[in-house]
């Protein structure tokens, strides 16, 4: 008896242990297959603004983007804290700039792409497209992209390309979406040309904080410049600022810029430097460089951040 007993008892461990392992795996692949939240949405999680803007604007109604840095984010610095990985881990997808912007969250990425459909908005990107990064250390092209806008109309089609295939049901409501947002675009890109032509030619000169803006030179005719490298995280020293004083007075530049993401005391020992050298220059006003204005407002949108950098730096310099 002690023995069938000690059988039974056996059999129903047994039972038991494929019961749960029946319903462990049951669980795993619902969570796997889920392709909306509860508002038969999708949920979708992008760190910077700029990207974030472009998923509301091409997935309108049927999705749920959430933004994990805000107005006067640096990303280059930026790490992620608890709640932005619980916002990760329920998206169904990521987009993420790449590129080595979000620097301190690739491997996060890596293993997110395990998982789920985790994507770099570049990833369209010629290689003959892309600026090559000063210090290799730090990634080996300049992430800047979204301030030459026809670049950035990539994006916008990476974007839409991963939605329609998450999401076929609604994939002629993407794809007009998408191509209405590129007319905008296109339209950006003409106003920002026709502005930056305004500027005598001399002057086309753009000193900045960190040197974020040279995919916009590029597109517009600017020649630029700034006292840290591409990536904030690079230090810069005396020599750094001397060096680009210097630069301020020998071509006799009247206006430099801060930005919203970067402290502005380090260009404000710059433009001393120039004073004691007997040369005053100004600051010529705020841009946008790696994040966007606040929420609800023009700068809180891609397009009107485009605009605001475009208006200030034609007003400073023209």
């Amino acid at each position: 008896m002690r023995k069938a007993h000690r059988t039974n008892s056996a059999i129903r461990r047994f039972i038991m242990t494929i019961i749960f392992l029946v319903l462990t795996v049951t669980f795993v692949s619902a969570c796997g297959q889920q392709t909306t939240g509860g508002n038969g949405k999708l949920k979708i999680t992008a760190t910077t603004g700029m990207i974030t803007d472009v998923v509301q604007q091409v997935g309108g109604e049927y999705v749920e983007a959430t933004g994990l840095m805000g107005a006067g984010i640096d990303p280059h610095l930026y790490k992620a804290s608890q709640g932005d990985v619980k916002k990760l881990d329920d998206a169904d997808v990521i987009f993420y700039n790449g590129l080595h912007l979000e620097g301190k969250m690739a491997e996060m990425f890596e293993a997110l792409e395990q998982r789920k459909p985790t994507v770099a908005v570049s990833s369209y990107l010629k290689e003959d497209q892309l600026h090559a990064a000063q210090d290799q250390s730090l990634g080996g092209h300049d992430p800047h992209i979204w301030f030459n806008v026809k670049l950035w109309m990539s994006a916008t089609e990476v974007i839409r390309d991963t939605l329609v295939e998450k999401d076929p049901e609604h994939a002629d409501y993407y794809k007009e979406n998408a191509a209405a947002y590129i007319k905008e675009l296109e339209q950006l890109d003409n106003y920002a040309r026709e502005q930056i032509a305004l500027i005598p030619e001399k002057a086309r000169i753009l000193v900045t904080a960190h040197d974020a803006f040279g995919y916009f030179g590029e597109a517009y005719g600017l020649t630029v410049t700034g006292l840290q490298g591409m990536n904030t995280m690079s230090e810069y020293g005396s020599k750094d600022v001397s060096k680009l004083r210097d630069y301020l007075v020998e071509n006799k530049i009247k206006a430099v810029f801060i930005e919203s993401s970067v402290p502005k005391k380090s260009i404000e020992s710059v433009i001393e430097g120039a004073r004691q050298l007997g040369h005053e220059v100004k600051i010529g006003g705020e841009l946008y460089s790696d994040a966007m204005g606040d929420a609800g407002t023009e700068e809180g949108t891609y397009i009107g951040m485009v605009k605001h950098n475009v208006d200030t730096i034609v007003a400073a310099l023209k």
